[in-house]
Formats: C-alpha cells, sequence, structure tokens
C-alpha cells in the first residue's frame, strides 16, 4: 500500500532533499538512467536525480515518433539551459514496427511499454552499464492500472512484475506518492520554471494514446497536426489538460462541391486538479469555431470535428 502525501501533508523542501538523499543512497556511486519526455513528472526526476548524481545520471530522451511536432530537439535544448545534457535517441521504426496492425488499447500500450522497456531502453542500459532507471510514476499511475481503467506504461512492482528480472535493472520512482498538484509545487521548488511545472499532463504512450485504431505513422501526423492546433488555441486557459484525438471511423463530408469520405478529430478539455475527476471545460463557441476552423484547414483529409462534454467518470480524460 503506498501511503500518499497529500497536498496539505507536502512541504515542497523536505521532500526534495529527503528523494535525493534516496536517490543517492540507492544508486551510490553508480550510473542511473532517466527517459526525460518534457512532461512535467519526468522533468521533475530529472531535476531530483541531477541534484542527487550529477554526471553519473544519464539522461535520454527516446524519440519514438510518436511526439508532439519538434519535442525531441525542444526539449533537450530547454534542460541544456538547466545544465543537463539530454542524449536524443532515434527509435521511430522500432515503436511503428512494435505497434504494426494492432488496434486494441491495452495491446498498444503493451506494445509500447515492451519496446520502451526491454529492447530500447534495455540495450541503452546494458551499453552503459547502469543498474537503475529514474522514471516519474505518480499515485494516480498507480491507481488506474491496479483498478483495471487503464493499464499505464511505467507500472510494474504493484502488478506484480519484478523489472529486475523482467528488464535488468532497478527502478526508482521518487514520485509515486504523490498525485499532478503535488509533483507541480514540486518541480516549482526544484526550479524548474513555470512553463514547464505548469505545463499540460501528456501520456506515456503519447500520441498513440490520441489514436483509435491503428498507430500509424500518417495517422501519428494527422493527429500531431490537430494536437499543435489545439494547444495553440488553449495553451492560454486555465485547463487542466486540452487534446485532440484521432478516431477511427470515417464520415461524409464535401469539399469544393464533392463528397469528401474523410477522417474526424475529436477535442478534449477537463478542469481537474489531481485527474481522478474531471469535467469539461465550459469553452465558449467562439473557441469551439476557431478549433474547429483551425482543424479543418490545417489538417488533411479532417471533415469533422466535435467537442467532448462527458465528464470523468465514467470517461477517462485519454482517449485509449
Amino acid at each position: 500500500m503506498i501511503k500518499e502525501i497529500t497536498l496539505q501533508e507536502l512541504n515542497p523542501s523536505e521532500f526534495i532533499n529527503e528523494k535525493v538523499s534516496e536517490i543517492q543512497n540507492i544508486a551510490g556511486k553508480g550510473t542511473a538512467i532517466n527517459a526525460l519526455s518534457g512532461g512535467i513528472d519526468s522533468s521533475v526526476v530529472t531535476m531530483l536525480g541531477h541534484r542527487a548524481l550529477g554526471k553519473n545520471l544519464k539522461t535520454v530522451f527516446i524519440d519514438n515518433g510518436l511526439m508532439r511536432e519538434g519535442e525531441p530537439e525542444q526539449v533537450a535544448g530547454f534542460f541544456k539551459k538547466l545544465g543537463v545534457e539530454v542524449e536524443i535517441v532515434d527509435a521511430r521504426k522500432e515503436f511503428f514496427t512494435a505497434l504494426k496492425g494492432i488496434t486494441n488499447p491495452e495491446e498498444k500500450r503493451e506494445a509500447i511499454t515492451q519496446t520502451f522497456y526491454k529492447n530500447v531502453f534495455g540495450r541503452i542500459v546494458r551499453e552503459s552499464g547502469a543498474k537503475y532507471l529514474l522514471q516519474g510514476t505518480i499515485l494516480t499511475d498507480v491507481d488506474e492500472t491496479v483498478a483495471g481503467i487503464k493499464r499505464q506504461h511505467n507500472v510494474f512492482e504493484q502488478l506484480g512484475i519484478d523489472p529486475q528480472k523482467a528488464f535488468g535493472y532497478k527502478i526508482i520512482e521518487p514520485l509515486i506518492q504523490l498525485r499532478k498538484e503535488c509533483v507541480r509545487k514540486v518541480g516549482k521548488a526544484v526550479g524548474l520554471p513555470p512553463e514547464q511545472f505548469d505545463r499540460i499532463p501528456f501520456p506515456g504512450p503519447a500520441l498513440s494514446a490520441r489514436v483509435i485504431g491503428e498507430a500509424t505513422p500518417e495517422r501519428i501526423d494527422t493527429v500531431r497536426k490537430a494536437t499543435a492546433v489545439v494547444e495553440r488555441l488553449l495553451k492560454n486557459t486555465s485547463a487542466f489538460q486540452y487534446m485532440a484525438i484521432l478516431h477511427e471511423d470515417r464520415v461524409t463530408g464535401m469539399r469544393d462541391g464533392k463528397r469528401d469520405f474523410g477522417q474526424q478529430i475529436e477535442i478534449r478539455c477537463w478542469d481537474s486538479k489531481d485527474a481522478r475527476i474531471a469535467k469539461p471545460t465550459r469553452l465558449p463557441f467562439e473557441v469551439l469555431e476557431k478549433l474547429a476552423d483551425g482543424i479543418l484547414t490545417e489538417v488533411p483529409g479532417i471533415v469533422s470535428v466535435t467537442y467532448n462534454i462527458a465528464t470523468k467518470p465514467p470517461s477517462t480524460i485519454e482517449a485509449v
């Protein structure tokens, strides 16, 4: 049973000192690795690991082909300014090969998990000689996985999986007692600027979690373009999270006076504190119109744009 540290109980400075010492005690003078995605959880873990281990922490960005436009270079450049060197590892071919032909959401997540931890990361760990992986698992990830709602790619021991036996290295999870609101407070205290610790959450399986059906390079590219529109137009809202989702079914539309049997994008925008419960943000209709116009103009093949108004539960924040 994991003991939650609530927002009221959290002392960010004490938490940081405790976790830095914990990482040092576990890793000793050995090399540890962490995979940085640019999201708040992995960013906070990177800074904790950097404080604890300095040059004994090897930070990598796994380019799985499923990220937002230009994200690998942007994240690496941002952390270089904070004194953290980030190596970008090109693993796009491996991930799309693993995802080929898979449409079931849980099978997609499992394919990404195995490719990341066993194939790509396993290779990096073997080459570096590292025995530890630092990662940003938070309590909500564990809750959803154990409850069977949605298998999060970064949860193992709570499912009876020993990472040491399965992958050859031990996983250190400094944030596992926290939920998102607490992680943001720790991020601020550990020295991340607002644009990083206030960044909206992004799923571990990346844009594959926003494609219903097979996550091919072409379909990922479509949802990537739609994501750019949604994030550009909603970045100044106070919403907890917002996203574009590519549906599998095609619908009839029309362009230039002719029938266009095209694709549809669903937009989701959420008000929430910790992702356990959420309500759709009451966006002005003018904003919804701008979102639709932007997607229909900038994303080839889209003929329908919808806005999700279901709450969590019974919906979930991500679609798959």
